[in-house]
C-alpha cells in the first residue's frame, strides 16, 4: 500500500491558503479591532493546525492525498468541477457577504445570543469534522476509489452515526458563519453552497455504492447521510 508524502510546494501552497482563509473576514469589514474576525481567525487556525499535527503522526498518507487531490486522474470529474465550489469559491462568497454585511451594516444588529450560538455551532462543526478527518484516512479533497491505498469501508467514530460527517460538519460551518458575523444576506451564499454539498453527497454516495467494496452494506446499517433522522 502505497504512503506517498506532502511536498514542500504543496506544503507553502496550503500554508498560504489556510492563512488568507483564516485572515479573509478581518480584510473584508476593514477593522483590525474586530473581535469576532480574531475570534474567528483563532478557531481556523487552531483546527488547522492540531488536526494536521495529529494527522501527519496518525495517518501522514491522507495529507499529500487531500495536497494532490485535484491531479489525480481517477477523480471523478464532476467532482473536480464541484471542488472549486465547496473548496474556495463557495466558502468565500459566505465571507465576503456577510463580512460586507458588518462593515456596512446592511442587517439590523441581532439579539446578542444570536452570534454567540452561532459560535457554539461553528465551534461543534468544527470538531465534527476535524473528528470525521482524523478517523477517516481516506478523506481525500475528490471523490475516488484510492485503491493504491487500500481503500476500505471506514464505519467507527462519526461514521458510525452517518455516512458523510465531513459534509454535515461544512453545512453546519457554513450556516453559522453569517449569524456569527452578525449577517443575514450572508445566508443567501451559505444555502446556496449547502445545495451544492447535498448535491456533492448524493453523488459521491452513488459512487461509493457502486464501486467501494462493502459500502452498500454499510449504508442499509447507517441510514443517514447528513442528518440523522432526516436525510
Amino acid at each position: 500500500m502505497e504512503n506517498p508524502k506532502i511536498t514542500p510546494r504543496q506544503l507553502i501552497s496550503f500554508i498560504v491558503i489556510s492563512l488568507v482563509y483564516a485572515i479573509f473576514p478581518l480584510l473584508i469589514v476593514g477593522r483590525w479591532d474586530w473581535w469576532p474576525g480574531w475570534v474567528y481567525f483563532a478557531a481556523m487556525i487552531l483546527s488547522t493546525v492540531v488536526s494536521r499535527v495529529i494527522a501527519f503522526r496518525k495517518n501522514p498518507g491522507i495529507l499529500a492525498e487531500r495536497a494532490s487531490s485535484l491531479e489525480n486522474k481517477d477523480a471523478k470529474e464532476w467532482d473536480k468541477k464541484l471542488v472549486p465550489f465547496v473548496a474556495m469559491l463557495g466558502p468565500m462568497s459566505i465571507i465576503l457577504v456577510s463580512g460586507l454585511d458588518a462593515r456596512f451594516g446592511w442587517t439590523p444588529v441581532l439579539a446578542g445570543w444570536i452570534p454567540l450560538a452561532a459560535l457554539a455551532v461553528l465551534t461543534l462543526a468544527l470538531l465534527l469534522g476535524n473528528w470525521a478527518f482524523l478517523e477517516n484516512k481516506f478523506f481525500s479533497g475528490t471523490v475516488r476509489i484510492q485503491t493504491e491505498r487500500g481503500h476500505h469501508v471506514i464505519d467507527s467514530g462519526p461514521y458510525h452515526l452517518i455516512r458523510h460527517p465531513g459534509y454535515a460538519s461544512a453545512c453546519w460551518m457554513y450556516l453559522a458563519t453569517p449569524p456569527y458575523f452578525g449577517s443575514l444576506w450572508g445566508l443567501l451564499p451559505a444555502l446556496g453552497l449547502i445545495a451544492v454539498f447535498l448535491l456533492r453527497t448524493a453523488l459521491e454516495d452513488k459512487t461509493l455504492q457502486e464501486e467501494l467494496p462493502g459500502y452498500r452494506e454499510y449504508a442499509q446499517k447507517t441510514r443517514y447521510r447528513l442528518f440523522p433522522g432526516i436525510w
